[in-house]
């Protein structure tokens, strides 16, 4: 199992729930319906934990990302960056076995993947200040 991958797997998957504004529930089920790949390729628990959790928490991730941003708003984000930062936050909050340092590094690689230098280097600047004030 990739976590990797299935990090990247769960960031679609909550963009495709801000778009949507589809439950974890159906999300989920429909993402197992038409995963491509082997689902045995990723952890799928994991998938739901950080789905049902930034679901969950959504708004105490988003009330943290708001302390956290300088002359931003949280509508003003794109959906792909937010999502990324959810889940970055979440990780960093909640999920024990992943490190925070390796949560804001993975959310700096699908940044890159996903978005723009100008993202990378926002996505970067909000995790490190919440990774440095949460000491």
């Amino acid at each position: 199992m990739n976590r990797a991958r299935s990090r990247e797997e769960a960031i679609k998957l909550i963009y495709q729930m801000e778009i949507t504004k589809d439950t974890p529930e159906v999300v989920i089920e429909d993402f197992i319906e038409n995963y491509e790949a082997k689902l045995h390729t990723i952890d799928l628990e994991y998938i739901k934990e950080v789905i049902n959790g930034v679901y969950s928490k959504k708004e105490e991730l988003d009330e943290e990302l708001e302390k956290n941003l300088v002359n931003w708003k949280l509508n003003r984000i794109s959906k792909v960056n937010l999502s990324i930062l959810r889940v970055a936050l979440y990780e960093m909050k909640y999920i024990d076995d992943v490190p925070e340092k390796v949560a804001i590094n993975e959310a700096i690689e699908m940044a890159k993947k996903y978005s723009d230098d100008k993202s990378v280097s926002f996505i970067n600047g909000v995790l490190d200040k919440i990774f440095k004030t949460s000491k």
